[in-house]
């Protein structure tokens, strides 16, 4: 037989309790019983209800914590039996488990999205040893082991795929549902799940440092990181109990003797206004409703790809104004690609692509790579470090390089064939024949995250190492106004400090280990992890895992939205219980009122802070 979930229970225990003390109140108020009927009976639905309140209440009581909603809770109950008012303190009693139960769902609805990322982690890992497939535990394969991944398996540690062929799913860790090939050479992360095919993969990562394993930590340590309007809710709880309980006690004494010390009636008239005051002020609405937002915030994030550190860093993501960013592999594309060819193009490519394979500059594999492999049999290579490369088979004579490297040959390369920025210039036999373009190629929704950034009034500034001409030339494709460029990671952190201190905050997105000193400086870092440096996702506040500059307006509307909803929960419970507990004080109201104030407000609010479970797009 299957066994219920806590929630289950719960909302078993509730039925039933709210079913008979119908039952139990519609008998009293028809037959009208006598005492000693209705009272046990009466009695039994309570502690049936609330024994777990009561346990809480006495806890805290010994363990130090006596000023909560607990103890609220146990005192308005134990009083109200006290005045005879017995279907009140069981009906008090039934709406806060309704609304415990409310709470209950909806941080088990926010705390799903975080499960499904929990186990992007394997149990076991298939690792080659001695020749023989032998299952361990993720954490035992060394760095340099080999594992086995089969279709339908998580890929247990970072590594490079060695053999075999498989079409990976990283929708746990980036929130894209596109697959993306792995062949032999191909880097693979932890968490992606081989859709089809057998891989075997190498290890180059213990799994302390795995992509799976940062993510675990990113998510599990998320909530330690409270953001202020977390604090001021516990703040504000912890100084809110003690002053209520006062000031109820204060209601039930004071007024008694001044207005009839010596009668009966007056007495248990102002005790019952205190006791109603107590269920009217438990912070319920606010101590719950706050953090779950934050939390649900969080979680939905994570769906999307966004690891956000703790509520700080998202009440600082709503307040950016100023975004500043990282070129290379934030911007642009992590390596080269081909920009342009000047020549024919057919011809310069083929002789580019034949001598630039006997090269491993990342600008030779760039070229390469566009055109595509050549038969390059025969052909024997000399380089020049920094200068180019020439490429020999017979009387074949292929020259690849810098205008100097070609001049220095005797090549002549004409003006109108230099082009700015990087560029390689190919001869043949002597002959110049043009040059191939080199540059950062800018990531598809890059243009479009700016765009959308400037809507939103947020400054878009770029900082890079890279020359003045390739920044120019990036910063005008993608739209961003201002540049600064030829800058070392200290150069970075003084440019970053002119913005800090205003209003606004101002965020850094960076992927590289030049970036991490200014994403610790800024008022909120955001690296992108799944081709960031280990030390950048370190200082960051928020992780993209996808590596698109589009989840950075995703992450300001997500923040923006939880705040929202934390601002209207605290501005709604605040009035609606100072006015309670106006009304109360003043006689005006009764218990009934007291449940709405403290039951139904928190269920609103939970209700109000559960519509950050629904995804932003």
């Amino acid at each position: 037989m299957k066994k219920l979930s806590k929630n289950a229970k719960r909302a078993a225990r509730v039925i039933i309790a709210a079913a008979a003390f119908a039952a139990v109140f519609t008998a009293d108020k028809v037959a009208a019983p006598p005492l000693y009927i209705t009272l046990p009976l009466y009695g039994a639905l309570y502690l049936f209800i609330g024994y777990d309140v009561l346990i809480k209440a006495v806890r805290g009581i010994f363990g130090g914590q006596v000023f909560d909603e607990n103890l609220l809770m146990f005192v308005a109950g134990a009083g109200a039996f006290a005045i005879g008012e017995y279907p009140e303190a069981v009906a008090v009693m039934v709406f806060y488990q309704v609304g415990e139960l409310f709470q209950s769902l909806a941080v088990g609805r926010s705390r799903a999205s975080i499960s499904a990322l929990m186990a992007i982690s394997p149990d076991t890992a298939t690792v080659i040893r001695s020749g023989e497939e032998l299952e361990v535990l993720p954490e035992d394969v060394a760095p340099g082991e080999c594992v086995v991944v089969r279709a339908g398996q998580r890929v247990p540690v970072d590594g490079t795929v060695v053999k075999g062929y498989a079409a990976l799913d990283l929708s746990a860790l980036t929130g894209e549902a596109m697959p993306v090939d792995a062949a032999v050479g191909t880097e693979v992360l932890s968490g992606s799940i081989a859709s089809d095919g057998v891989i075997t993969v190498r290890c180059d990562k213990a799994y302390g440092q795995s992509t799976a394993a940062r993510i675990l930590e990113l998510v599990e340590n998320a909530s330690a990181r409270k953001a202020k309007t977390e604090n001021f809710i516990t703040r504000f709880a912890a100084v809110y109990t003690p002053t209520v309980v006062g000031l109820a006690a204060a209601l039930a004494i004071i007024p008694p003797l001044f207005l009839g010390m010596g009668v009966k009636s007056v007495w248990l008239s102002w005790l019952y206004r205190a006791l109603t005051f107590l269920v009217v002020s438990c912070p319920c609405a606010l101590v719950i409703s706050v953090p779950l937002a934050f939390f649900g915030a969080i979680g939905g994030a994570s769906a999307c790809g966004i690891l956000i550190k703790g509520g700080a860093a998202l009440e600082r993501a709503e307040k950016i104004t100023v975004c500043m960013m990282d070129k290379t592999g934030t911007v642009t594309e992590a390596g080269f690609a081909v920009t342009g060819v000047f020549g024919d193009e057919k011809e310069v490519m083929r002789a580019a692509a034949i001598a630039e394979s006997g090269s491993r500059h990342p600008l030779a594999r760039a070229i390469v790579e566009a055109h595509g492999e050549e038969d390059t049999a025969g052909y024997e290579y000399s380089e020049c470090a920094g200068g180019g490369i020439v490429a020999r088979k017979n009387d074949d004579v292929i020259t690849a390089g810098n205008p100097a490297f070609l001049e220095k040959s005797g090549i002549a390369v004409p003006n109108a064939a230099r082009r700015e920025g990087t560029a390689v210039y190919v001869a043949h036999n002597g002959k110049f024949l043009g040059a191939v373009s080199l540059g950062s190629k800018v990531k598809p929704d890059s243009a479009a995250a700016v765009t959308e950034l400037k809507g939103m009034g947020v400054k878009c500034v770029m900082l890079t190492g890279d020359s003045p001409s390739a920044a120019e030339k990036v910063a005008r494709e993608v739209g961003i106004d201002e540049y600064r460029a030829g800058l070392l990671p200290a150069d970075k952190v003084e440019e970053m400090s002119r913005y800090l201190g205003g209003k606004g905050k101002v965020a850094f997105v960076g992927d590289g280990i030049n970036d991490a000193p200014v994403l610790a400086a800024a008022d909120l870092g955001i690296a992108m992890g799944g081709v960031g440096s280990d030390s950048a996702i370190e200082a960051a506040d928020v992780v993209l895992m996808n590596d698109s500059l589009a989840a950075v307006p995703r992450l300001k509307r997500i923040a923006k939205k939880a705040m929202r909803i934390a601002r209207i929960n605290i501005i709604f419970a605040l009035a609606v219980k100072v006015a309670a507990l106006a009304l109360t004080a003043a006689g005006i109201t009764g218990m009934w009122l007291a449940i709405f104030a403290d039951v139904g407000v928190t269920v609103l609010a939970v209700l109000n802070s559960m519509r950050m479970l629904k995804k932003v797009k």
